[in-house]
């Protein structure tokens, strides 16, 4: 339980950080020939390389995927704290079914930021902004107004403010002069993102690398892994629960094994070798095993409940599902094997005191 709910929590993190782009219509990303990842890579390209995606002729529609961040100050009112922090701005097309825009935006989303000024967050993020729906506030200097809240879009680390891109501009951060944002591309059929990915890496020359929308999130998930404190805290309670699993795995097989030790020596005194013991502890060390795999998927699914109450998300991809419960019936069988000295006291001349 303890390893899926920091791997489901370093997921989520991951999922947040980037639904913008894996909820929207693009099917392939572009970004800059060297980066490996959307996190801490400089993704910029120059402005010529979206007309030459468009050469394509699979490709329908090519966004660019632009940000900025700026300084926020909220209004606040009779009672409230101001609040001054640092935000990100993702930028979305307003025009439906843009490939920018995500899939999930509800239309009243849309609409509201079509209005010149209008930002919306996730509500996640309202308390730490000090605002709510309808106020007004300060970014960069200019002012801007909340016209709507997301949800499933939270802020783990960072504030995230989501703008059209004619609000950014209108606050004088649109222009990139020979530069832009990743691109996101939509195709035609998308179930040909691997092959179309593939002839624009073939005639890119260097100047751009695509990326399909899968390859890109498993991308993200390890450059998030690579930074130091999240590699070595993962490590750690990887290392820490298993420690404490077999120390109580083990425990529990040898407190059962000697609650039944008289029993177990009947079972010598009638004739029962050793090794036949020893497959009985192993087998209930296995279903020990399965029993804690139960429970370990109903607590944490009881944490994903807790957690989504709390606005924190969890994902888990079924390969790191199937990893853990493997370590679980690892640690099973390795507590089975520690409990095996417990049999030495199954003696049946036991059973005459």
């Amino acid at each position: 339980m303890m390893v899926l709910a920091i791997v489901g929590l370093f997921g989520g993190i991951i999922k947040g950080a980037t639904a913008n782009i894996e909820r929207s219509r693009a099917d392939i990303m572009i970004l800059a020939p060297k980066s490996e990842s959307l996190i801490n890579s400089s993704n910029g390209l120059p402005v010529r390389i979206k007309p030459l995606i468009y050469l394509n002729p699979e490709v329908l529609e090519v966004g660019t995927l632009e940000g900025n961040g700026g300084q926020w100050v909220n209004t606040p009112g009779p009672g409230q704290k101001q609040v001054t922090t640092f935000v990100g701005i993702n930028v979305v097309d307003t025009r439906p079914g843009a490939v920018t825009l995500p899939v999930d935006y509800p239309e009243a989303i849309r609409l509201a930021l079509t209005e010149p000024g209008a930002v919306v967050v996730d509500k996640s993020a309202l308390a730490r902004l000090g605002v709510k729906v309808g106020d007004k506030a300060s970014l960069n200097g200019r002012t801007v107004y909340l016209r709507g809240v997301l949800t499933n879009y939270p802020n783990i680390n960072n504030i995230d403010v989501v703008m059209s891109r004619d609000t950014l501009r209108r606050l004088g951060m649109g222009d990139r002069g020979p530069r832009s944002g990743p691109l996101m591309v939509r195709l035609r059929d998308p179930l040909r993102a691997d092959a179309v990915a593939a002839q624009l890496n073939a005639v890119a020359k260097g100047a751009y690398r695509a990326w399909t929308r899968v390859e890109l999130a498993k991308a993200n998930e390890g450059a998030l892994l690579k930074e130091q404190i999240v590699g070595i805290l993962l490590g750690f309670m990887v290392v820490l629960g298993g420690g404490i699993g077999i120390v109580i795995t083990a425990m529990t097989l040898r407190g059962a094994v000697l609650a039944n030790i008289k029993e177990l020596a009947s079972l010598r005194a009638l004739g029962v070798s050793m090794g036949s013991l020893r497959m009985i502890v192993l087998e209930l060390s296995f279903w020990v095993g399965v029993v804690g795999v139960g429970a370990a998927y109903a607590l944490t699914g009881g944490i994903v409940g807790l957690a989504a109450a709390a606005g924190l998300p969890m994902t888990f991809r079924p390969e790191v599902v199937i990893a853990v419960s493997l370590m679980l019936m690892t640690i099973a069988a390795l507590s089975g094997i520690l409990s095996l000295g417990v049999l030495k006291k199954s003696q049946p001349a036991d059973l005459l005191r």
